[in-house]
């Protein structure tokens, strides 16, 4: 156990040059699927969100709502065109080397993101992860009601999460001699804070100037 290595990954600005919750809006604005007025919210959320100003459960629970009006097949059959249309092709491959690397290596290899798993699942199988933490959207009766369930991964719940997915292994972060997190984002400086070896990618502006403060490594991927 001393020897293992933790290797957490970020989804959205690090893995992906793009916002996948942002994507899915815009690819269900262009069926008409979703009123215009999405639109606008999302560029509000999604504003105050980068400046720290929205709460985890607000924002999570924005991009939640765009899945209520649909039935799970409709959603389905909607979520595997997108992936065809919008998330294969912006995949970098500095991204796929870069986890491809630690899977290589022998690592525990993790994806934690704040994207509902509905949408994350399939990125993360195509990027070659076998492991994710992700929001957990709320089902009754077979649809989606819109609401979180249980704690929403993001900022301070990433680092819940995280202790609860290992706990339920039988293990925790204490037990890993390395564990490297990578994330863009300010929101993230919970968990980077808390591994051995935090890695700012795509930094935003908050996050890089933390980074060079602590030396932290910083790496582009695009």
């Amino acid at each position: 156990m001393p020897d293992r290595i933790l290797a957490l990954f970020d989804l959205d600005l690090t893995l992906l040059p793009q916002d996948s919750d942002e994507l899915w809006l815009r690819f269900l604005l262009e069926k008409e699927a979703l009123d215009r007025a999405f639109e606008t919210a999302n560029r509000d959320i999604v504003a105050r969100y980068r400046s720290g100003e929205v709460g985890a459960l607000e924002f999570t629970e924005f991009y939640l709502r765009a899945l209520v009006p649909f039935a799970h097949d409709e959603l389905v059959h909607w979520r595997d065109e997108f992936m065809r249309h919008s998330v294969l092709p912006i995949i970098p491959g500095a991204a796929r080397e870069l986890t491809a690397k630690h899977h290589a290596a022998g690592h525990l290899v993790v994806l934690t993101t704040a994207t509902s798993r509905f949408l994350s699942a399939p990125i993360a199988r195509e990027l070659g992860f076998d492991h994710l933490i992700a929001t957990e959207p709320e089902i009754e009766n077979g649809r989606h009601t819109g609401r979180v369930h249980g704690t929403a991964n993001i900022r301070e719940g990433k680092v819940e999460r995280l202790h609860g997915w290992l706990a339920a292994r039988g293990e925790s972060l204490s037990d890993f001699r390395e564990s490297w997190f990578y994330s863009d984002s300010r929101n993230d400086l919970p968990l980077l804070s808390r591994v051995t070896h935090p890695v700012a990618v795509n930094a935003d502006p908050v996050l890089a100037e933390h980074a060079k403060s602590r030396g932290w490594p910083m790496l582009r991927i695009a």
